[in-house]
């Protein structure tokens, strides 16, 4: 029996490659875990960049409680059982009138995944919409394999790579994922998907994207590390993470920068590989 999803919703998923929206924390818990990282921001000077934005939760406790927050993980539970990873977490943050963008892309491109039973949960700790750079989805392109994409390094690219889908994309067929704060989308790894510049004059869109996997998938390019955040992990495929005792607990910073270290080594095996 599922915990929150109905049956229509996880065919939904299924079919479509997303769900959106669900409520999974309170806007209160929003607006509190909002201002615990914008005062992390204040502390250093600016807004959070660089290796701050990736696998944040080894770096922040109330990341690392999100990670685990139960209506996230039931939802996850209910499209892929009860033996779960969180691979890791992903800040994406555009100022007012910020020319970032995401590109179109499948994020399963350069990950070196055995499976594509992989889901992210894109959570908003602020109004996501159309006027500040939403999530825009393709329905149903999850179901192709994985298509070729491109490398253009572009200067506001917020993806590494700037990495898009080398083939056009059908004017009108993307949706907008509108979030209210404490809201989150469901996106099969493979579902295309990408979005707009920040052209509000005043709001912050601030998303946090949890990565999630069963168990039994493996990184094909060395051995990752991920967090169980439910059930059992008979595979130990992945090294288990540590828990930070503190924001910013000297061990866990330590830990972040070695597998931060280790996972640009191994998206650059896995490009030159999709290359070859």
């Amino acid at each position: 029996m599922s915990k929150i999803l109905s049956a229509d919703e996880v065919e939904h998923f299924r079919k479509e490659g997303y769900l959106s929206p669900v409520r999974v924390i309170s806007t209160e818990r929003a607006a509190e875990t909002r201002r615990r990282l914008e005062e992390f921001e204040r502390s250093t000077g600016g807004p959070l960049s660089g290796d701050f934005r990736h696998k944040s939760q080894l770096l922040f406790t109330w990341v690392n409680d999100l990670i685990r927050e139960e209506r996230i993980v039931d939802a996850i539970e209910d499209l892929y059982g009860e033996n779960l990873l969180c691979w890791t977490s992903s800040f994406f943050i555009k100022e007012p009138g910020d020319p970032s963008f995401v590109s179109w892309h499948q994020d399963s491109t350069y990950w070196g995944l055995s499976s594509s039973d992989v889901v992210t949960a894109w959570l908003a700790l602020s109004e996501s919409n159309k006027a500040n750079g939403a999530l825009e989805v393709i329905p149903g392109t999850h179901l192709k394999e994985q298509l070729p994409h491109r490398e253009t390094y572009a200067k506001d690219n917020l993806l590494s790579r700037g990495q898009e889908i080398a083939v056009e994309v059908e004017p009108g067929s993307s949706i907008v994922l509108e979030l209210e704060p404490g809201e989150m989308s469901l996106h099969h790894v493979r579902l295309v998907h990408g979005s707009a510049p920040n052209r509000s004059k005043t709001q912050r869109r601030i998303g946090l994207a949890i990565r999630y996997i069963p168990t039994y998938v493996r990184q094909i390019w060395g051995k990752d590390s991920a967090t169980l955040v439910r059930g059992v992990d008979t595979f130990r495929t992945f090294e288990h993470e540590p828990r930070p005792a503190y924001d910013m607990d000297p061990e866990c910073v330590a830990y972040h920068k070695n597998q931060h270290e280790k996972s640009t080594q191994r998206s650059e095996k896995v490009a030159a590989n999709a290359a070859s």
